[in-house]
């Protein structure tokens, strides 16, 4: 029977069955640990109890002693080779030995695994193999995206999982059998093979894959970022998760459509609450509520300032949840610095729960409040709020009713910043008289370097007005232009230097990357 080096070093760790002098390598062990470490009853003998209440079995008795006072011990095991075959080195040898080794080893390794498991070599694993790039041991990606795995093909990765490290492990919709999906998670932590894992939308994830999963989050030392989307954190999943979040190490955890609302996400909060190591949660399409949903994550910003990215995006949080939310992050001092609320059905009543925070807020500086309808009531009731401010960097209102007037209260707003950098309005109806506010606005402003607009405004019925705005539009793409090579020079020269520069022209400057608004 062939069982693989990381399931049986697992199991000797989860058992906490060692032995003192045993070497690498020596499956006598393993042997004694597949067979519950049963011994021969000839190996201890009878007990002081049974010696004293069997006075008739002397010549037996004696025979003990004589045995005790040798100090002899026998143990009897089956033949290893019917208990265990292809037990491979340490992993930490591993990682020694085949810090160089090539792909094409590797190849000649899995295709040698697969023999010895009796199954064909899968040829997208073959071809990656093939066509990737090995340094240092590390390879980029393996993509096992939809592909049908059973157990024994499971196992016969191990001879490229010990081998080779990878940036990111694609499992989603991946066809496993549960035992095979088991034993892969096993090999993945045995042999820290990967730094970014996703398993979304998996159908084999019975019980013991999410114990599996469990014991790797809290044990993995590499791990860093998990995908798992599309599957149902109920009951054993969502307890089995959070317990294994209280002392991970991963910094980004990825839970979109999870049917978490309710009990699930409290049992998650609960758990991250105390933690210390994760940077990034995204939790979009889960049908968050504004009532014990935004609570919870209310409670979570109170807690955890540790949490750099929250992303709820394509929820209902609604106006009554952002107040919870905006009651959280007055808490925040050092924490949750981005945060997605794109979809949520907001309103411009929820504003007036963001005007209170916003003047208080330390350490926010990515707010996205796109596909919310605002209105241009919503912008008026932030205005001041937002010249208060003296964190945000990048405010998103994509698609938020916005017209002209709208245009103009945020013109007001760019006019007083100092630190607003990206200010997205794509999909709004702003016309000339909008434009033409954050022209002027522009004019003084020396933060922006990113104003976010259609790439064909709003088209007005006569050409003179058309031709307004395209030359409005115009001036705005330069006004940022200048703006982003401003803050390059200023990054980069004493203070006396940039002063020098700024008087660049607008025409010379070059566009760079992260301006994306176009004429």
């Amino acid at each position: 029977m062939l069982i693989s080096t990381a399931r049986t070093r697992l199991l000797c760790l989860q058992l906490g069955e060692t032995t003192e002098g045993a070497q690498v390598g020596d499956t006598s062990g393993v042997s004694c640990l597949l067979h519950g470490g049963a011994l021969d009853r000839g190996m201890t003998g009878c007990s002081d109890e049974e010696e004293q209440s069997d006075e008739g079995a002397e010549t037996n008795n004696k025979r003990q002693r004589k045995k005790r006072s040798k100090g002899e011990k026998h143990v009897s095991f089956p033949p290893d080779e019917l208990i265990v075959s292809g037990f491979a080195e340490h992993r930490d040898n591993d990682r020694e030995g085949n810090s160089c080794v090539t792909l094409a080893e590797v190849i000649s390794a899995y295709e040698l695994s697969c023999s010895r498991h009796q199954v064909e070599p899968k040829e997208c694993i073959l071809q990656q193999l093939q066509q990737g790039v090995c340094v240092g041991g590390g390879v980029k990606c393996l993509d096992l995206k939809g592909e049908r795995l059973d157990q024994r093909s499971c196992e016969a990765l191990e001879a490229v999982l010990k081998s080779l490290h990878f940036d990111f492990i694609n499992l989603q919709a991946a066809q496993l059998e549960e035992n095979g999906a088991a034993s892969l998670l096993d090999m993945i932590l045995y042999y820290e093979s990967t730094t970014h894992l996703d398993i979304s939308d998996s159908s084999s994830m019975g019980t013991s894959c999410w114990r599996a999963l469990a014991h790797l989050i809290k044990q993995s030392v590499r791990l860093s970022r998990l995908d798992v989307c599309s599957l149902p954190l109920v009951d054993y999943p969502a307890q089995s998760l959070s317990k294994a979040l209280l002392t991970s190490r991963l910094s980004v955890l990825h839970l979109h459509n999870a049917q978490l609302s309710g009990v699930p996400l409290y049992t998650l909060i609960s758990a991250l609450k105390s933690n210390k190591a994760l940077k990034e949660l995204h939790l979009t399409n889960n049908q968050l509520n504004s009532y014990q949903d935004a609570l919870q994550l209310g409670d979570l910003l109170r807690y955890n300032n540790t949490l750099q990215t929250l992303q709820l995006s394509n929820n209902a949080v609604a106006d009554a949840g952002l107040e919870e939310l905006c009651d959280g992050l007055r808490w925040q001092v050092a924490g949750l610095k981005v945060l997605l609320l794109r979809n949520n059905q907001i309103t411009a009543d929820g504003m007036a729960h963001l005007a209170k925070a916003l003047p208080v807020l330390k350490v926010l500086q990515v707010l996205d409040l796109g596909e919310n309808l605002l209105g241009n009531e919503g912008i008026q009731v932030i205005r001041e709020p937002l010249m208060q401010n003296i964190c945000l960097l990048q405010l998103g209102l994509q698609q938020t009713g916005i017209t002209c007037e709208g245009a103009v209260a945020l013109a007001e707003f760019l006019a007083e910043g100092r630190h607003i950098q990206q200010l997205d309005l794509r999909q709004n109806e702003v016309k000339v008289g909008g434009l033409m506010a954050l022209c002027l606005a522009l004019r003084i402003n020396r933060s922006l370097t990113g104003l976010d607009l259609d790439h064909r405004a709003s088209q007005e019925q006569d050409e003179f007005l058309t031709q307004t705005q395209m030359r409005l539009q115009s001036e705005i793409v330069q006004s940022c232009i200048t703006n982003a090579r401003l803050s390059e020079v200023n990054t980069e020269t004493s203070p006396e230097e940039a002063e020098v520069n700024t008087e660049t022209s607008p025409e010379e400057a070059e566009e760079p990357e992260d301006v994306r608004t176009t004429a």
